[in-house]
């Protein structure tokens, strides 16, 4: 069992690897409402980590490397960026709210750190919402080259187990 610095600590490394990834992807899309809300969930992925960062002694944290390869596939097979929003909104997100559900039921007298995976939790459904707002006002994709590759985003972070890709049980 993990104790609840080591699960503070992996969820720290997966914000940053979002905030990273999501932070160097948005200039290169094309799609302007796709650009500004890339660059909003980027901040609040940062914020995410910020507050997680200043309640724990973590330095050189690596992410997991499925999660970033995840994000970079989405970002160069598609340069609108729909398929990033779309890997956060339905891929990365709720894997997300579930190891934040398992870390908080994990907890062993952890105030201040259920809060802050509480605000994760709020924050990840914040942002699934406002992509999810963005996207309704943006042209439907009916590719079906385009829906393979989104489904294949979930097939890779599922072959990696996402129990040990995204989760906090190590």
């Amino acid at each position: 069992m993990a104790t609840n610095e080591e699960m503070a600590a992996h969820l720290l490394s997966c914000y940053d690897t979002i905030f990273m990834v999501l932070g160097e992807s948005a200039p290169t899309f094309t799609n302007d409402a796709y650009v500004v809300r890339t660059f909003e969930m980027a901040r609040a992925f940062g914020e995410l980590a910020l507050e997680l960062r200043e309640s724990l002694d973590a330095s050189d944290l690596k992410g997991p490397a499925v999660l970033e390869a995840v994000l970079r596939q989405a970002a160069n097979y598609d340069d609108s960026g729909a398929m990033t929003l779309y890997a956060m909104a339905m891929v990365v997100g709720p894997r997300l709210l579930v190891s934040l559900l398992d870390a908080r039921n994990a907890l062993v007298e952890g105030g201040d750190l259920r809060e802050l995976f509480n605000h994760g939790s709020q924050m990840v459904v914040a942002e699934i919402v406002a992509t999810g707002e963005s996207a309704k006002h943006q042209s439907p994709i009916d590719d079906p080259a385009w829906q393979a590759a989104a489904l294949d985003l979930g097939n890779t972070l599922d072959d990696a187990g996402n129990a040990e890709s995204l989760g906090v049980s190590h």
